[in-house]
């Protein structure tokens, strides 16, 4: 065979007398082509994922972001670092290890230079951008602080941090800055809980034509609703979208009376909503948070919302076995059948046997003080010899049985 090879693959070159000859090495044949001509998985992903660049390319809707000179941040960063290496009670401080920095200023330095370039790039991370507006996209300009208060202590909401359903069942404080002059619209969607349409959403909280920062005059299209992530589905997502107005603007379409309980009457869509809207409304700020479920929605489903609560599970497929075979060689015979067998019957089995010594009135008898020297007499086969042990030695499945 070797021969046959060599002479069939003498005027190839040498790579691929290599390919071919590991297609056949020890005696087992490579399927498809080998890894030195075979694609890639990121290739792979690539030819999957392929869209158009004259059809899919990110627009940009949002507010325009602050010019700002970046030479000048530099320059100003300079003058406050050569102040404070000046100081000698800044730098005792730090070498001991006491100095403190206000983390709040720090945090807003962050969103005045890079920050709105952060968040954008975590949104994109989580797919906030793609899931809700396809492939436009806008910088968080404004920025949103949001706080959840829940027994005197505040869950802030940040971009994708974890807050439990329990802690969130009230609506949030907001705060942003803005000219009393202005209008503006507060939206918060969840983009992964709709029971019955993938492509839509379950708005959550709708108010709109707020004058300026004041939410409480703004005017409540849709009532806060608390998430409410079924069990199994792990972590949705909770987008709050802050939109500036060119004018006053009729939602009378949108608004629902009351709490509106319904799930139903949710169902919106932000892909939908901007599009009818687009010339007067601009995006201009974002925070999201994820929940996943917790006690509190047992409650919350039966006694509020009026339905069976939903619970999703994800079914596992069996282990696989493969056929039986006439001469099952190199495993032992017990645990080969065992295979093919109901697992109840076997557990009924062990425990019959563990039951098997056990008498209201009588004691258990003793352990044999040294189990495996015992004699086994006759012929016993290897599997048997084993299955014995174990029950002397009390090892394997029947510990397992109470």
């Amino acid at each position: 065979m070797a021969f046959v090879l060599g002479k069939f693959s003498s005027n190839l070159s040498p790579k691929c007398n290599s390919a071919l000859i590991n297609f056949i090495r020890n005696g087992h044949h490579l399927r498809g082509k080998p890894p030195g001509v075979a694609r890639s998985l990121k290739q792979r992903l690539q030819e999957i994922n392929y869209k158009d660049p004259s059809l899919h390319f990110r627009v940009d809707i949002g507010l325009p972001a602050p010019a700002v000179s970046r030479s000048k941040q530099l320059q100003e960063r300079l003058k406050v670092l050569k102040a404070l290496r000046k100081n000698p009670d800044l730098e005792k401080l730090a070498r001991n290890k006491k100095l403190l920095i206000d983390l709040e200023e720090a945090n807003n330095v962050w969103l005045k230079t890079s920050g709105l370039y952060h968040v954008k790039a975590i949104a994109d991370h989580y797919g906030v951008f793609e899931h809700l507006f396809g492939d436009a996209y806008f910088l968080p300009v404004v920025s949103l602080k949001l706080y959840f208060n829940k027994d005197n202590v505040q869950h802030p909401v940040y971009y994708g941090n974890v807050i439990k359903p329990a802690d969130a069942s009230n609506k949030p404080e907001v705060h942003y800055e803005s000219d009393d002059k202005t209008l503006w619209t507060l939206i918060m969607t969840n983009p992964d809980g709709h029971f019955t349409q993938q492509d839509k959403e379950y708005v959550h909280w709708f108010v709109g034509n707020i004058p300026g920062n004041k939410i409480e005059k703004g005017e409540t299209i849709v009532d806060y609703l608390q998430p409410i992530p079924p069990k199994g589905t792990g972590y949705h997502r909770h987008i709050f979208i802050l939109y500036k107005q060119e004018k006053k603007l009729d939602f009378s379409d949108f608004k629902k009376p009351g709490k509106c309980l319904n799930l139903e009457d949710r169902t919106f869509s932000t892909l939908d909503f901007y599009r009818e809207r687009q010339d007067d409304l601009t995006p201009g700020g974002l925070a999201f948070f994820q929940a996943d479920w917790d006690r509190s929605l047992t409650d919350f489903y039966h006694n509020t919302l009026n339905v069976k609560e939903p619970i999703f599970e994800y079914d596992f497929p069996g282990p696989y076995i493969r056929p039986q075979e006439w001469f099952a060689k190199r495993r032992p015979f017990n645990l080969y059948m065992d295979k093919y067998r109901d697992p109840k019957q076997i557990n009924k089995e062990f425990l019959m046997r563990k039951l098997k010594n056990v008498h209201p009135f009588k004691a258990p008898p003793p352990p044999l003080p040294f189990p495996n020297a015992i004699y086994f007499e006759g012929y016993v086969p290897s599997w048997l010899k084993l299955e014995k042990q174990k029950s002397r030695m009390k090892w394997g499945r029947i510990n397992d049985i109470e």
